[in-house]
């Protein structure tokens, strides 16, 4: 298998995993809550960082950028929690669609806050995107819920996470990024956990150990096949999750996304699709 081959299987991985911590969220939030789901999700990454990073941890927790590690930590642990939240309140494939925008959010962040140009056919994509999650969840239809705006709250920090990750990746450790992630959310949630903890029975422990596994293997994996792949031949990869999101919504929560769901969710794939296509390849 070549590495370019070995490179998607591993992106691909990733999104399953991903896929499955958020089908686990789903049904274990309404016995426990969000907040110790999301505990479970950060306390169980850092401990396996902790394991493999621990025979070079003091070079590991040296970074040049403490504040900015802070608070990239801080945002992506909003956008899981937002992102969580919406789970727990919408269909699985509504959410994962709400939340595949964050590409073309990128997109625009990167032109309003580093710089880089926004073309027309930027601005199109953007545009066909942001139109594509209206249709999913059509305000001031009878379908609206308020809870849709969650996994768009979700992307939006997600996209902050993302930009801010891309001003430090050059200059620090994949890992140190990662150990940061896990130590800023462990810490935060631990503080905040025991106001809203609710026992889980034997059935809700094996799901929290399914939402860290998942997790943690999941960006482990996108680690991996950033290091063997190209970031722009790997992008289109990550749509993926919407096909897991339809699959596990239909199995285990008897979900079938209407065809506004499905128009909307093309539309925002096809945009973020095209927004990587003329980003990577037209301007070859």
């Amino acid at each position: 298998m070549s590495l370019q081959s070995r490179a998607i299987l591993l992106m691909i991985s990733a999104i399953f995993c991903f896929s499955v911590m958020d089908a686990t969220v789903k049904a274990l939030a309404p016995s426990v809550g969000v907040l110790p789901a999301l505990w479970a999700r950060y306390a169980g990454q850092m401990l396996l960082v902790l394991v493999i990073v621990m025979p070079r941890l003091k070079q590991v927790v040296r970074t040049r950028y403490p504040a900015l590690q802070f608070l990239r930590s801080v945002l992506l642990m909003s956008a899981t929690a937002f992102f969580f939240t919406g789970l727990s309140k919408i269909p699985l494939t509504d959410a994962a669609a709400l939340m595949s925008t964050n590409p073309v959010l990128i997109t625009l962040g990167a032109a309003l806050f580093l710089g880089e140009a926004l073309g027309v056919r930027r601005i199109a994509g953007i545009a066909v995107a942001m139109i594509g999650a209206m249709i999913v969840i059509r305000p001031g239809s009878d379908v609206f819920s308020p809870a849709a705006l969650y996994p768009l709250a979700a992307a939006c920090c997600y996209s902050g996470y993302a930009l801010l990750t891309r001003r430090v990746g050059a200059d620090e450790d994949v890992w140190t990024s990662l150990f940061y992630t896990g130590l800023v959310g462990t810490v935060l949630l631990s503080l905040a956990v025991p106001f809203q903890w609710q026992s889980p029975d034997l059935f809700g422990i094996g799901l929290m150990i399914i939402i860290s596994l998942a997790g943690t293997i999941g960006q482990l994996a996108l680690i991996q096949a950033f290091s063997k792949g190209e970031a722009a031949m790997l992008a289109p990869f990550s749509y993926s999750g919407l096909a897991f999101a339809a699959v596990w919504g239909f199995v285990f929560f008897s979900e079938i996304p209407d065809f506004w769901t499905i128009f909307g969710s093309v539309m925002i794939a096809g945009a973020g699709l095209y927004v990587w296509y003329r980003e990577n390849y037209r301007k070859r």
